[in-house]
C-alpha cells in the first residue's frame, strides 16, 4: 500500500517540475526523475494488478512510454533498419498500423535533440545492445508528415505543403546565427515561406540537409511520414497531374541529389509508381505488403495479441478477436492483426469496426461504385466469402485506376481491404496470379455498410422496394424502383461520360445492395453467360416461409422491342427458356413458391413485370 501511495505522490510531484525538457537546464535531472517515475509505476502495477492504460490515438513514442501506456515493443525495427543500410526506404502499410509511432520512435532514438536521453528505451529490446545505446541521440534528423494534407484543390495542397516545409525549416532558425552559413545562404534560407516558388520549395529540404550536415559535421536522416496522403487526395479531387509534377521535383531534390543526406525513411499506404513520382530515384528500397523486410515491425503478431488478451483477462475471446481483426499478411508473416482495432477492443471490450471507421474509405468506395461490372461482380464473390485470382501490380499508377483492374486490386491489397492468401503462375497464360479475399470480418462489415450508403439518398425507397418485392406488390415495386433509379443512377457513373452511358454500373451496384440487405434471409446467386445481355439473379430462401425470387435485367433494344413492355416480355421469356426455376425446384422449392420478375431499363426509366 505504501508503494502505491508513494508512486501516486511521485507522479503528482513530477508534473510540477519546472521545465520538463533538457532545453530548460534540467538535462540531467529530467532523465533521473523519468527513471525513478517509471520504476514506481512498475511497482504500482505489480502491487495493484492494474493493466496499462490504452492511450488511444497517441502517436508520439515518448508520450506512450513516459505515460506508461500499453505498448508492444517494436524497437527491434531500429536495429533492422539501421543495419540494412538502405539509403532511401519506402515502407507501405495500411492506415493505423503503427507507421507514425515507429517514425516517432526513429526520431526519438537517433535525433541529436535527445542526446543522452535514451532512458525511454530502457526495458525495450534495442537497449539490450550497448552498441545502440552509444548510437542513440547522435544524428541530425529532419522529420515531417503529410498526414494532414487533405485539400480539395492543387492550390491549397501546394500552399499547405509549403507551410509544412517552412515550419520544418523554422525549427532550425539557429542556422542563421554565426558564420556556418554565408550571407547569401542565409538569404536563401529566409526565402523559404508559404508563398515561395516551385524552385525554392523543391530545394528547401535539400538546402536544410546541407546546412545541418555542415553545422553538425554529420549527414542527416530524413523521415517523411504519410507521403502519399496528398497524392490520393489529388486523384480523388482531380488534380493529379499538377501535384505529381510538384512532388516529383521535391522528392528528386530531397532524396536523390542531396549531398547532405545520409539515410531516409518514407511511409505511406500505397507504392506510387516510380514513373509518376519517383523518376530517377534509383536509390529507393521499396518495402510493400509482399516484401520480406520489416514483416512484423508494423501490426501485432498472433503471439503479441494472445499476450495482450491474457494481460487484460480476455483470453477466452481469442477466436472472436481473430475472426474480426486478423488476416493481414506481410511478406511471409501471416496472422498479422490490425493494432488500432486491438487497442480499442482491449480498452472497450466490445468487438466493432474500429479500424474501418477511422477513415471515410472514400477512394475504395469510389473505385467499386464507379467501376465496371467486372469490379462489382468480383465484390459479389468476395462478399460471399469466396476468393479472387487476379494479377496485381504493387506500383500504383493513379491515372490507370479507372481502366486497369490490376491497379485497383493492388490498391485494395495495399490499403488492407484484401489479403493475399497465396500466389502462383497460371499454367496456360504464364501470368502470376494472387489469391485474394476480404481481410477479415471487420472489412466485410465495412464494405456492407459502404454499399448500403450508396443508396443513402433513396434509402427509404430502396427498403420499400425490397419489402414490396418480398410481398409480391408489383405496383409498389415499379414506383420505388423508378425513384431509386432517378436518384442514384448517375451516382454509379464515373463522371467522365453522360449519365446512363453505362447503365450496367447501376444494375450491378443494385444487386450488391440486394446481397447486403437480404443475406440473412436469402442465398443470392448470379449467373452471367453472355455479358450484359443476360443478367440473372436468383434469391433462394433460407426459410420455408419465404418465396424464391428470380430477377432478369434487360436494357431496352429499340431495334427489336417497341417499348419497355416488350423488353419486360423478353426478360421473362428468357427466364422460361433457360428454365432457371429448375435449380430451385431441385432443392425442393415448389413452382408456386417461385416468383419471376423481368426488369426493363431505358435510361433512368424502369418497368418491372411478372408475367407475359
Amino acid at each position: 500500500m505504501a508503494t502505491v501511495v508513494a508512486a501516486a505522490f511521485l507522479e503528482i510531484e513530477f508534473t510540477k517540475l519546472p521545465g520538463r525538457s533538457r532545453k530548460n537546464g534540467n538535462r540531467f535531472l529530467f532523465p533521473f526523475f523519468c527513471g525513478i517515475l517509471r520504476m514506481f509505476r512498475q511497482w504500482k502495477e505489480a502491487y495493484t494488478g492494474m493493466a496499462k492504460t490504452m492511450g488511444i490515438g497517441i502517436q508520439n513514442f515518448e508520450k506512450v512510454i513516459t505515460n506508461h501506456c500499453f505498448y508492444v515493443d517494436k524497437s527491434y525495427f531500429i536495429r533492422e533498419w539501421w543495419e540494412n543500410q538502405d539509403e532511401v526506404t519506402l515502407i507501405t502499410r495500411p492506415r493505423r498500423f503503427g507507421k507514425t509511432l515507429n517514425m516517432s520512435m526513429l526520431e526519438r532514438f537517433f535525433s541529436l535533440e535527445y542526446k543522452e536521453q535514451g532512458q525511454v528505451f530502457e526495458g525495450l529490446s534495442i537497449w539490450e545492445d550497448e552498441k545502440y545505446q552509444r548510437l542513440q541521440g547522435t544524428c541530425p534528423v529532419i522529420a515531417l508528415s503529410f498526414a494532414d494534407v487533405k485539400e480539395a484543390t492543387f492550390h491549397e495542397t501546394r500552399k499547405k505543403i509549403c507551410q509544412l516545409l517552412k515550419m520544418t525549416c523554422d525549427k532550425y532558425g539557429f542556422l542563421l546565427e554565426g558564420t556556418v552559413l554565408s550571407e547569401s545562404e542565409k538569404e536563401d534560407f529566409r526565402r523559404i515561406s508559404m508563398d515561395m516558388g516551385n524552385s525554392e520549395a523543391s530545394l528547401s529540404l535539400k538546402m536544410l540537409s546541407v546546412y545541418l550536415s555542415r553545422y553538425y559535421g554529420k549527414k542527416v536522416i530524413i523521415l517523411l511520414d504519410e507521403y502519399d496522403t496528398p497524392i490520393q487526395e489529388a486523384y480523388i479531387h482531380g488534380y493529379w497531374d499538377e501535384l505529381a509534377n510538384f512532388i516529383r521535383s521535391l522528392f528528386n531534390s530531397t532524396f536523390k541529389t542531396n549531398p547532405g543526406l545520409d539515410r531516409a525513411v518514407m511511409t505511406g499506404i500505397t507504392r506510387v509508381s516510380k514513373e509518376s513520382i519517383f523518376s530517377d530515384l534509383n536509390n529507393l528500397e521499396v518495402v510493400t505488403a509482399t516484401s520480406g523486410k520489416y514483416e512484423t515491425a508494423f501490426g501485432f503478431t498472433r503471439q503479441e495479441v494472445r499476450a495482450a488478451l491474457e494481460e487484460y483477462g480476455l483470453s477466452d475471446q481469442e477466436e472472436h478477436v481473430k475472426a474480426w481483426f486478423d488476416g493481414f499478411t506481410f511478406g511471409r508473416s501471416s496472422d498479422i492483426y490490425n493494432p488500432w482495432s486491438i487497442i480499442n477492443y482491449l480498452d472497450k471490450k466490445v468487438l466493432s469496426t474500429y479500424w474501418a471507421n477511422t477513415s471515410s474509405n472514400h477512394l475504395a468506395g469510389k473505385l467499386i461504385r464507379e467501376g465496371n461490372p467486372d469490379i462489382k461482380e468480383a465484390m459479389e464473390e468476395l462478399l460471399k466469402g469466396n476468393s479472387l485470382f487476379r494479377e496485381i501490380d504493387e506500383q500504383i499508377v493513379f491515372s490507370q485506376l479507372e481502366h486497369n483492374e490490376a491497379a485497383i486490386w493492388s490498391l485494395f491489397v495495399a490499403g488492407g481491404y484484401l489479403k493475399v492468401k497465396g500466389h502462383g503462375v497460371d499454367a496456360e497464360s504464364g501470368k502470376e496470379e494472387y489469391e485474394l479475399s476480404l481481410t477479415n470480418k471487420e472489412v466485410r462489415i465495412m464494405f456492407e455498410k459502404m454499399i448500403r450508403d450508396w443508396f443513402g439518398q433513396s434509402a427509404r425507397e430502396y427498403n420499400g422496394f425490397i419489402k414490396a418485392m418480398l410481398l409480391g406488390d408489383l405496383k409498389a415495386m415499379n414506383g420505388y424502383m423508378n425513384r431509386i433509379a432517378l436518384t442514384t443512377f448517375s451516382y454509379f457513373d464515373t463522371g467522365n461520360r453522360p449519365s446512363g452511358a453505362e447503365p450496367e454500373r447501376f444494375y450491378h451496384g443494385f444487386v450488391l445492395g440486394l446481397m447486403v440487405e437480404l443475406a440473412d434471409r436469402y442465398v443470392i446467386t448470379s449467373n452471367r453467360e453472355s455479358g450484359f445481355g443476360r443478367y440473372d439473379v436468383m434469391l433462394k430462401p433460407r426459410s420455408v416461409q419465404d418465396n424464391a425470387v428470380i430477377l432478369e435485367f434487360k436494357v431496352h433494344d429499340p431495334e427489336d422491342e417497341k417499348d419497355l413492355r416488350d423488353t419486360v416480355k423478353a426478360a421473362l421469356k428468357q427466364i422460361e427458356a433457360k428454365n432457371y426455376k429448375a435449380a430451385l425446384m431441385a432443392e425442393g422449392i415448389r413452382e408456386n413458391r417461385i416468383r419471376n420478375y423481368g426488369f426493363a431499363f431505358e435510361g433512368k426509366k424502369v418497368l418491372i413485370g411478372d408475367k407475359f
